[in-house]
């Protein structure tokens, strides 16, 4: 996987075939690549925060277990996200530092 690929694949997550989604493809392919990563990682961390709350309003008896596998599940599926823009980035930045000058 590409990492225009992997930001299809986040902007579909994201907005599944909205306008937004066709903007962050687009700017994938030119210079916002940076902003569409930050925002990535900013939607991984609210999703880990949000996961974090359900768990303790389940504690406390003011939410139900559910709510916190739906949460965490969604933190999850965010942070694999990441996961894979990063790992795609390293190897494209491997792959560039391989060529001949």
């Amino acid at each position: 996987m590409n990492p225009l690929m992997a930001a299809r694949a986040y902007a579909a997550a994201q907005g599944a075939g909205g306008a937004s989604a066709g903007a962050a493809v687009a700017e994938a392919g030119g210079g916002e690549f940076s902003q569409l990563v930050q925002n990535a990682m900013t939607d991984m961390t609210q999703a880990t925060r949000a996961a974090e709350t359900q768990m303790i309003q389940t504690v406390q008896g003011q939410s139900s277990m559910i709510d916190v596998v739906t949460a965490v599940a969604s933190a999850e599926a965010s942070l694999e996200t990441v996961i894979a823009v990063r790992d795609q980035v390293i190897q494209a930045y491997q792959e560039i530092m391989r060529m001949p000058i």
